[in-house]
C-alpha cells in the first residue's frame, strides 16, 4: 500500500505503508544507530516524535520480549529505508512489521532516508506526518492537515509517560542499598543497573513530592531520561531544588541531568537536529579520555548558564561541544546527558552506576 510522509515546509516522500494505516503527526527526527530499533520504539524518550533509522536495513532479527525498554512502543511513526519481513535470529518472536501493527505504530518504507536526513540536519527537526490508507494521495493535498501539522506540539510529555503508581523492585541477593528512581519515563535497562548491584529500586511518579521522598531515608536517588522540553516541567524542578540539598546522593540522566540544571539557576536549548544513536563521542575533561556513547535528547544544558560556584562541566560532546555532564559541588549529586545504561549502544560509561554506588557507600 503507498504512503506519504508530509513534512512541514511542504515537502513530501513517497514510499510504502508498515504497520498500521492512517495519519500520524508528529516531530521527525533521525537515529544513526545501526542496531537497537526495538529499544528506540519503547523508549519512552520518543514519546511524541516520529522516527527515522539511518541505517537502510532494519527488521533483520526480528522482535523478542526481551529487549524492550518499557512495555510499550512509545514513537508516534517510523520510518525505514528497506524492512526486513524475513528475519533470522534465534531469539526472534515476530517481525518488526508485525510489532508495529500490533501496536498501531504506524510506519513508511522504500523513501530515501539519506535525503530526509541531510534535510533534518541542514534545516533542524521539523513537524511531520506519515499518511496512508485508501485516502491517502487527497489527504496531502489538504492544506487543513499542513496546518495541524505545523502547529504540532509536544506538551506534557512527562506527565503521560510517567509510572501512575510507585513501585519496589528488589535485588535478587541481598539488598545493599535503597534507591528511589523517579520515572521521567525511565528505561528499564536504569532499573536493571541498579538491581544488578545490589539495590532495592522504589520506582517513583515522576510528581513525588521531595518531603516524603527524604523522610522515607533512601541510600541514594536516581533520576530517569525522559521525552519533552526540560522547562516545562516547572514543578519537578521545584521538588529537584529541595532534594538537591538533602545530602542524599544523586545521579541523573538525560533528562535528569537537564532538570538538576535547571533547578541549580542553568538554562536549557533545543539542539538543531538533536543527538539520537549509539555512537556519539564524548570527552570526560577530567580524565581526558573518550568515550562512545549512546544518546536520544534533542534539547541541552546551555554551556556556562551553571554558576561556577554550582557546578562544573564534567563531560563535553566533542563532535559540538555541547554540555554532556555536569559535577556539583559541595554535595554529592553528578549527572551525564548520556545513556550509560546504553540499550542499545555500548557500555563504555557503565561504571558511572559503580560511582553512584560508591557514593552512597561513602555517604553512609
Amino acid at each position: 500500500m503507498k504512503a506519504y510522509l508530509l513534512l512541514a515546509d511542504g515537502t513530501v516522500f513517497e514510499g510504502s505503508s508498515i504497520g498500521a494505516t492512517g495519519v500520524t503527526i508528529g516531530e521527525t527526527v533521525f537515529n544513526t544507530g545501526m542496531t537497537g530499533y526495538q529499544e528506540v520504539l519503547t523508549d519512552p524518550s520518543y514519546y511524541g516524535q516520529i522516527v527515522t533509522m539511518t541505517y537502510p536495513i532494519q527488521g533483520n532479527y526480528g522482535i523478542n520480549s526481551e529487549d524492550g525498554e518499557s512495555k510499550k512502543p512509545w514513537v508516534k511513526g517510523f520510518i525505514v529505508r528497506e524492512l526486513v519481513e524475513t528475519p533470522s535470529n534465534f531469539r526472534c518472536e515476530k517481525t518488526l512489521g508485525e510489532y508495529l501493527k500490533e501496536n498501531d505504530i504506524i510506519g513508511i518504507k522504500n523513501i530515501d532516508t539519506r535525503a530526509l536526513t541531510r534535510k533534518i540536519r541542514d534545516m533542524g527537526v521539523m513537524n511531520g506526518a506519515i499518511v496512508s490508507g485508501d485516502n491517502a494521495d487527497e489527504l496531502i493535498k489538504s492544506s487543513e492537515l499542513l496546518e495541524e501539522i505545523k502547529n504540532y506540539k509536544i506538551v506534557n510529555a512527562v506527565k503521560t509517560v510517567t509510572s501512575p503508581e510507585n513501585k519496589t523492585y528488589e535485588p535478587e541477593g541481598e539488598v545493599k542499598y535503597n534507591v528511589a528512581l523517579y520515572d521521567f519515563g525511565e528505561k528499564e535497562n536504569i532499573l536493571r543497573n541498579l538491581l544488578m548491584r545490589g539495590c532495592r529500586v522504589t520506582l517513583l511518579n515522576a510528581y513525588e513530592k521531595a518531603e516524603k521522598v527524604i523522610a522515607a531515608g533512601y541510600d541514594g536517588i536516581m533520576l530517569s531520561n525522559g521525552p519533552g522540553d526540560p522547562a516545562e516541567n516547572t514543578e519537578i524542578i521545584e521538588e529537584l531544588k529541595k532534594l538537591k540539598s538533602s545530602g542524599i546522593p544523586i545521579l541523573g540522566i538525560c533528562l535528569g541531568h537537564q532538570l538538576m540544571a535547571l533547578a541549580s539557576g542553568g538554562r536549557t536549548e533545543k539542539l538543531k537536529f538533536g543527538h539520537r544513536g549509539a555512537n556519539h563521542p564524548v570527552l570526560d575533561i577530567k580524565k581526558g579520555r573518550t568515550y562512545i556513547t549512546s544518546q536520544n535528547h534533542g534539547y541541552a544544558v546551555v554551556n556556562g548558564s551553571i554558576p561556577e560556584n554550582v557546578g562544573e562541566i564534567s563531560f563535553i560532546n566533542i563532535n559540538d561541544n555541547t554540555v554532556e555532564g555536569v559535577r556539583y559541588k559541595d554535595i554529592p549529586v553528578f549527572t551525564v546527558q548520556f545513556h550509560p545504561e546504553a540499550c542499545p549502544g555500548p557500555l563504555d560509561t557503565s561504571y558511572l552506576f559503580d560511582d553512584f554506588i560508591n557514593m552512597m557507600k561513602e555517604n553512609k
